[in-house]
Order: structure tokens, then sequence, then C-alpha cells
């Protein structure tokens, strides 16, 4: 039977339980990528490490048994008037360039979970990952590009080791950066006349697709072939996938698409809305008034001071512009979208992460104290707080701030289950040789991004478990992201999802030999649930039964 929760009920679900939107993509920037160790010579390693782009050569590496290329430059420094507004083609460079460093992260400041903070414009930079003993003359490995999440405001394309990709699926990995918070994303009036048909607040997604069209133009001469790109992200990056589904001008630049932790069914901010919030960032560095001199003044304004001015909720796509007509949902809908086939999926216990951090400091010993489980329901949930305490017992779950972490996980945010149970459904049009293919990541013994027994939470033992979190499922595909590494079971496991990432990368269909079968989805008993051996290991599961969304269909909107 299909199923849906109107995303404007999942909305003031969201709001019911915690107060706070959670804003998804809080993305690991633990550590630089690191190499795997391998022979790293031999009569196998005879592709080269001089490549000829269309800009110029480049020289990369071979830290083991694969080639690496960075800082790539794919269009040119966003830098004084080329600021908010399309990218625009890279300038070429004499004799060849040095590929061994990444280039610069895009503009952001450092947070509890990114490490990372940078000032500098001149970013849009990509990587280039193969095998090392890739035959010289062959052009044909299937390419994957990954854009990394990171709240729309955070993270960079070198943080991910895209070698066990490259070398166990023997495929062709690019990683990409894009302009981030109020450089990626920033429209306001003034700068929309300027910008054009665009619209402001599309430069982010537009620097993707200039990345796509580097691709186009280049992959050929690092073995991969232009025509079986997938693109595939996480959080904010699977956002990003979602939105290039259904954008006119992405047409053509891709033939498959993985969507990891965030619905294609979410809505963003219309071109109005986000106008709106660049009214008052702008106000906010001092560029008043109208016209062009407020175009010229923010372009001028130092790069601190407009990521000071960004939203603490951050903003991302802007619906209304060419490069972004219609909301994807509506898109999906009508069938006007890019078609082609589509895996997408998303964790057990997404919001696992955001509850803590989206709620005040003041309410977490409260909400930490079994005492408290029925207070905090009737609170929340008034009458029908007894029906939801059956459904989320808590000797389940050890404390009342797990039990809502585990309910905004089922419903209530582009994140949950049951949204993503509405996104398979609308993505699901048959009669058509693609499809989608559902999955739900389920590792309980998963690292987390955040350990919520260490300061500034500090919280006690046993009450607030992470569970499979968002962003754990990243170090299962780039080895070392973040955590403390996999055991053999999970090593296990990674090898799997490796092969189904690689081999619908190949093949726009997951399954292969050496995997358990993967059920093109039908209806949420179809989606592939990704565990340990111990847990259940790998099969289908009945998401929208263990998420409970015919309850939360019933529920009313606050």
């Amino acid at each position: 039977m299909p199923h849906s929760v109107p995303r404007r009920l999942r909305r003031s679900l969201l709001a019911v339980l915690t107060g706070v939107a959670l804003t998804a993509g809080a993305l690991a920037t633990a550590a630089p990528a690191a190499a795997h160790p391998g022979s790293g010579g031999g009569p196998r390693d005879r592709a080269p490490l001089v490549v000829q782009t269309d800009g110029g050569a480049v020289q990369g590496s071979r830290p083991g048994d694969h080639r690496l290329f960075q800082g790539i430059p794919f269009a040119a420094a966003p830098v004084g008037d080329l600021r908010f507004r399309p990218p625009q083609p890279a300038p070429s460079w004499p004799g060849t360039l040095d590929a061994t460093e990444p280039g610069s992260p895009c503009p952001q400041a450092s947070s509890l979970t990114n490490p990372t903070s940078s000032t500098d414009e001149d970013c849009l930079y990509l990587n280039v990952t193969t095998p090392a003993g890739l035959d010289t003359h062959r052009r044909d490995l299937p390419v994957m590009v990954w854009i990394h999440g990171g709240s729309w405001r955070t993270g960079s394309g070198d943080r991910y080791d895209a070698s066990k990709l490259a070398l166990e699926g023997d495929v062709v990995v690019v990683t990409i950066n894009y302009r981030l918070g109020p450089f990626g994303f920033l429209a306001q009036d003034d700068l929309s006349a300027a910008v054009g048909p665009e619209g402001s607040g599309s430069a982010g997604l537009l620097d993707q697709q200039a990345a796509l069209r580097w691709v186009e133009r280049n992959i050929e001469a690092f073995g991969g072939d232009e025509r079986n790109v997938t693109i595939f992200g996480e959080s904010a990056g699977a956002s990003s996938v979602c939105a290039q589904l259904a954008s006119p001008t992405a047409r053509g630049l891709f033939d498959k698409a993985i969507a990891q932790s965030y619905s294609c069914t979410t809505e963003y901010a219309t071109l109005d809305e986000a106008e709106a919030v660049g009214e008052t960032v702008a106000t906010t560095v001092g560029c008043t008034g109208d016209g062009p001199a407020v175009v010229e003044c923010l372009q001028a304004r130092p790069v601190a001071d407009l990521l000071a001015a960004w939203p603490a909720g951050g903003g991302s796509f802007v619906v209304g512009g060419s490069s972004l007509p219609v909301q994807p949902a509506d898109a999906i809908a009508s069938g006007n979208w890019n078609r082609v086939p589509v895996v997408h999926g998303n964790l057990q216990d997404e919001n696992t992460l955001f509850t803590p951090l989206s709620l005040p400091a003041a309410q977490l010993p409260t909400l930490l104290d079994p005492a408290n489980y029925h207070a905090v329901l009737a609170q929340r949930f008034g009458a029908r707080a007894g029906e939801v305490a059956a459904l989320y017992p808590l000797a389940e779950y050890g404390s009342p701030l797990r039990v809502l972490a585990a309910i905004a996980s089922d419903t209530g945010s582009a994140l949950s289950t049951c949204e993503h149970v509405d996104a398979y459904e609308a993505l699901d049009q048959r009669p058509r040789r693609d499809g989608v293919w559902a999955y739900q990541f389920r590792d309980q013994g998963a690292d987390p991004l955040l350990d919520f027994s260490r300061p500034p939470f500090s919280f006690p033992a046993g009450l607030y478990e992470e569970g499979a979190q968002h962003a754990g499922e990243l170090p299962y595909l780039f080895p070392g992201l973040f955590g403390n590494g996999l055991d053999a079971e999970q090593q296990a496991l990674a090898t799997t999802m490796v092969r189904y990432w690689t081999t619908f990368a190949a093949t726009g269909n997951p399954n292969g030999r050496g995997v358990p079968a993967w059920h093109r989805y039908s209806d949420p008993s179809d989606v592939q649930g990704l565990d340990v051996a111990s847990a259940g290991g790998i099969g289908p599961v009945d998401v929208a039964a263990e998420a409970n969304c015919a309850f939360w269909d019933t529920f009313p909107a606050a």
C-alpha cells in the first residue's frame, strides 16, 4: 500500500518534538583523507601521474594502489565581482599544475562538528581518485562524483578518502568543493537583478554543475567514462543530489544518483523567502539602500563579516530561478525531473545527533532524567501521550531525550524514516527501466560523529546511546573519516556497501555477484536493511512499520 505523510504535518511534528528545527548535514571534517598503504610500484602501476586536461597538464601522486589528483580548478576563483555570481570558466595554466595537495576549502567557520575554518574564496577545486593499475588506454570506468555534506555551510571534497571505492569498485571517484553559506546561497533582491534568470542564491547549485561539466570534458583522460556518471552525497550532499535531479540545467550531466540521509521530497525556501533573509544579512553587514550599490557593497564586505551575519539555521537551495524553478517534490510528482535510477536511504537513528544540539542546554538535565519521562510526553503530546508511550517505552530507550530523538528519527524532518518513505513512493514511477532502490543503515555499533559522553555534553552512560545516527555510515565508504575504525563485522558490511554502491554506479542496479539480493522499491517492506551479521545482517525490513508511520499519519498538526 502506498504510504504518505504530508510534509507540512511533518514540520509541525518536529516543532512539537524539539521546539527547534533540526538542521541536516552536520558532517565530520575530522581529518584530511588518509591514503591506504599499498605497493606503490610494479607492473600494474602503468597509469600516468601526468594527465592532460582542457586547462593544462596536472601531476598527481600514487600514495598506494591508487592515483590521487588534488586541487584541480574547475571554475574561476569567485572573488571580487564574481562573488555570488554563477561560476565562470577556470583560466588555463602554463606547464604542469602540481596536483598533489588539495585546494582551499570554501569559506566556513569552525564549530562543534566542524574543526575547519577558512576565509579563502578561491576554493572551486576538485579531486580525482583512480586505481593505480589502470591501463593507459582504458577510458571506460564508471565515474562517481561525491558532493559533501555539512549543513550547506561547512566541508570540502578533500576530506574524503575515496580509495576504497576506487579500488574495490573499479571506479573513478571525483570529490568536489562548492560555495557554502552566504557565498553559495545568499539571495537578495538587488543581487537577483544583477545575476539574472538564474536568481541569486543559486551559486552553490551551479558550482556543482560546473564540476559535472568539467567531468564531462575531462574524465576520459583519467580513465573514466563521461557517459556513465553517478552523483552521490550525504546529508546536505544528498540534498544537493535531490536538487540536481530537479534542476533543468543539470539535465544530461549524470546518469544515476545516490542520496544518503536527506529526503528528495523536502521543500526549500522560495526566492521571495530567501531574499527576505538576504535583506537582513545585507543590513547586518551595512549594505543598505537599493540598486547596484548594494551589490557592490556585498561583494566588498570581508568574508568574516558575511559568515558572522549568516543565520544560525543557515540556508540552502533556493527555488524560483531558472536552475531550480520548482520544488523537487513538485518536479518529481509531475514526472518532469532528470529521470535516472536512484539509490535513496537513511539511518535508523538519524536525529540522535541533532536532538541535543537543537534544545536549550538548560533543558537537557530534565530530559536525561528517566523520572521525567511521563511529564515530558504529556507536555509534548497532551492527551495522546499514552499512545506515544506505548510505542516508545522508556525501558527500551533509557531517557526522555532518547525517546524524543527516536521520534524525531522516525518522523518530522528531512532525515526521518517516514519522510524518506514518502520520497521512495514519489520516485517509484513505473513503468520505467529506472527506479528507486531504498536502504536503511542500521548498525547500532557505528561510531558517532559526536560522543555525547564527553564535554561539552558529558551525558551519563546508558542514558543517550548513539545508535545508527546521522553520518554513521560514512566511514564504511570513506575509511578514517571519523571514529575509531571498523571491526571485522563492520568491515564485512563496508565491503558489501561499497560493492552495492559501485555496482549501481556501473549498471544502474546495486545487485551483483556475492551480495544479498536487493529488491527494487515497491513498498516499505522492500527497504534494504544494512547491518552487521550478528544483529541481523543485510536484508529487507519494513521501515514504515518500525517507524510507526501509520500512527504519525493520524497525529494532528500543531
